[in-house]
């Protein structure tokens, strides 16, 4: 779901056990990502939601991991990766990325992806959630997460 085009979904998180996975780097950024898939949980009925915190975006495939393990009915996972210099970004966001998907095939319990992989941070903040944002990828990971558990 990006951008122009993107549905407005209506989901029901009520009584599921979901679980927020999100990274520690780039406070401004994650804490508009988290904001918003807080609110959409609400949104959604669920007020009972857990927030695990991990280090940065390479870690978000075993905290998702110990989430599920722990009785996650879904995950969201948040977090940012600007590009920088090296091919390091390269390698973070593929290997989170799958991570996160081995996680999810493996468990079969379904992890909204709400890791922005970006150039920039005002790209970043674009889609953060934040007031002046054109975008909620926390919302939308929210949203994809519980419609995938619903199924």
């Amino acid at each position: 779901m990006s951008g122009a085009g993107a549905p407005k979904i209506k989901v029901d998180a009520s009584g599921l056990q979901v679980a927020i996975v999100v990274t520690s780097w780039h406070d401004e950024i994650t804490g508009g990502l988290l904001a918003g898939a807080e609110k959409a949980l609400v949104d959604a009925g669920n007020t009972e939601y857990e927030i695990w915190r991990v280090p940065g975006a390479f870690e978000l495939p075993l905290g998702a991991q110990k989430a599920i393990d722990a009785g996650a009915d879904a995950v969201i996972a948040l977090g940012v990766v600007i590009q920088g210099e090296t091919p390091h970004f390269d390698y973070v966001c593929a290997g989170t990325t799958d991570g996160l998907m081995r996680v999810m095939l493996d468990s079969g319990i379904p992890i909204g992806f709400g890791l922005l992989t970006v150039n920039t941070e005002a790209e970043a903040l674009a889609r953060a959630g934040l007031p002046n944002s054109k975008e909620d990828k926390g919302a939308e990971a929210v949203e994809a997460a519980i419609l995938m558990a619903r199924l």
